[in-house]
């Protein structure tokens, strides 16, 4: 791992959409991420905790979306190009499993391309949708979230647009 001066994870604030927005673009480019417009980071801002190195620039983000009372999902985990494999990731997402606990979530769910890094972090593939119970299965199909559709792995996102892998981690 390559050495990391003082890096910060905090929740986002409204002036770190831009940096959000920068971090994602590439990814969304290469069709790990998925794009959305300034609106949606604005509108999930409170989901989001980012990485702020010393000089105060964002270097990695990430988000935790309730989908149901225990479930939850990691969304948007991206760090620095330049600085990929200095362990952004890894903070960022034990603070959001951490948040995940603290708030009563019992289940976190992934879409990704990432599969050994998750893993190391205690998630496990999915092999089927038995995650949810078929009432609550009923309730998310009620939901207009793109995330939920892919979670729940409902033909109208078929197929999977990435191509990323559905994991699992219970606490």
């Amino acid at each position: 791992m390559t050495s990391v001066p003082t890096i910060t994870i905090r929740r986002a604030r409204t002036s770190d959409v831009p940096g959000i927005r920068a971090l994602v673009a590439p990814l969304a480019e290469e069709r790990i991420l998925v794009a959305k417009e300034a609106v949606a980071y604005y509108e999930a801002l409170q989901e989001f905790r980012v990485a702020e190195d010393a000089d105060g620039r964002i270097v990695g983000c990430g988000a935790l979306h309730v989908m149901w009372e225990d479930l939850a999902e990691v969304r948007t985990l991206a760090a620095d190009p330049a600085l990929r494999g200095s362990g952004i990731g890894h903070l960022l997402l034990e603070q959001l499993l951490a948040d995940a606990v603290e708030i009563g979530v019992r289940r976190v769910f992934c879409l990704t391309f990432e599969v050994e890094f998750f893993r190391r972090h205690g998630f496990a593939v999915m092999a089927n949708q038995s995650a949810v119970d078929p009432e609550v299965y009923s309730e998310l199909l009620r939901s207009s979230d793109e995330g939920v559709a892919e979670f729940l792995d409902l033909a109208r996102v078929k197929p999977n647009t990435l191509g990323n892998t559905r994991m699992i981690r219970s606490f």
